[in-house]
């Protein structure tokens, strides 16, 4: 199992200034970078301020200057807000700048509350639509002249210009919950991005079923990579837990705004709902927020990896931005990059050492 991290620029006050918040990213990008991680991913949001990046590409373009080996992805791109022609482009330009590094993910959207200002207002179950309608039209205009006739875009023959450096294009990446979303990402041969959000444990499990059966139903189908991203925070002592559940709730009640569009959102900064107008009251109890997501100490958080591990994820991702403490974040990567990552390092060359011996 690979490990990535997930990062957003993200400001929860108007009294921090934007240069830190670039300066932040920027420092826990390099520290992913030069610790191992495989993967840096981020996502597209606009008009808030929890979650920074109108365009991804530009952000991953940035970091692409400094650092050397991490896959730069797009965690996710939101499917509504594109054409085909003008992602397919941007796309390829930022594969050329980041030199052959982009993963390209791509989701339905989350928030209603940007469906309202970015999507006409469509309800954002409608984005799977077009995602489905959008991927195969930028494969095509990523492989040379198309035209489409479709039902959320027309346009005479294109191509995209320029083509991307990776060959034939750089991975896709399907973010799903759902058994359809599922079967339709293998069968364009993507790959898998998941979350159990703040479920349980047994959510992994239920998610690793949904990718093996997709799998089984496209035996013709090379068998496509699976993420899953949980938030994830690692401290020296077990008594620590208590910030990180804080934040978390925190962070999830300005989700709940956002995602039922319930709240009020002031200049950019959406405020906490009240905890009577949450869903799934029971993720808010924080000793299930202590026990349901990765927090713990170097140990209890290899623990909990083994579920991920035994569900046949390939790339587990840690969900840093969730307003942690910036002094946190760093903790987080340092700790895991030293005493969690060579554990799963080891157990990979033990597996190697076993088919090398014939076992």
């Amino acid at each position: 199992m690979k490990f990535a991290v997930s990062l957003s620029m993200e400001r929860f006050s108007p009294e921090t200034p934007m240069k830190t918040v670039t300066s932040n990213m920027l420092e826990l990008a390099k520290i992913a970078d030069r610790g191992g991680f495989e993967t840096l991913w981020t996502s597209e949001h606009h008009t808030i301020e929890c979650t920074i990046s109108p365009n991804p590409f530009t952000v991953l373009t940035w970091l692409a200057q400094h650092t050397e080996q991490i896959r730069l992805g797009t965690a996710t791109l939101v499917a509504p807000y594109w054409s085909p022609i003008r992602l397919a482009g941007e796309a390829a330009l930022c594969d050329h700048l980041t030199n052959g590094r982009l993963e390209f993910g791509i989701a339905r959207g989350a928030y209603q509350y940007e469906f309202d200002r970015m999507a006409g207002g469509i309800a954002q179950q409608e984005g799977v639509a077009f995602m489905k309608e959008l991927v195969p039209a930028v494969q095509k205009l990523w492989a040379g002249d198309y035209a489409h006739d479709g039902h959320y875009w027309t346009f005479p023959l294109a191509t995209s210009v320029p083509k991307p450096l990776q060959k034939p294009h750089p991975s896709i990446w399907v973010a799903a919950r759902d058994p359809g979303t599922f079967d339709w990402a293998v069968s364009i041969g993507a790959n898998i991005l998941s979350t159990p959000l703040s479920a349980p444990a047994a959510e992994i499990a239920v998610l690793g079923e949904k990718f093996r059966k997709a799998v089984a139903d496209h035996p013709k189908v090379r068998r496509p990579r699976f993420m899953m991203q949980r938030r994830t925070c690692v401290y020296d002592k077990p008594e620590d837990w208590q910030l990180a559940v804080r934040h978390s709730m925190d962070y999830g009640r300005a989700f709940e705004n956002l995602f039922q569009n319930v709240g009020t959102v002031n200049n950019g900064f959406p405020e906490a709902v009240p905890y009577e107008a949450v869903a799934g009251r029971d993720n808010y109890n924080p000793e299930n927020i202590r026990k349901n997501l990765t927090f713990g100490t170097p140990d209890e958080v290899i623990e909990k990896l083994l579920d991920y591990e035994a569900a046949g994820v390939d790339q587990y991702c840690l969900g840093l931005s969730f307003n942690l403490p910036f002094e946190l974040q760093r903790k987080t990567l340092r700790l895991f990059i030293d005493e969690v990552m060579p554990f799963f390092a080891e157990r990979e060359r033990d597996r190697q050492r076993a088919v090398a011996a014939g076992r």
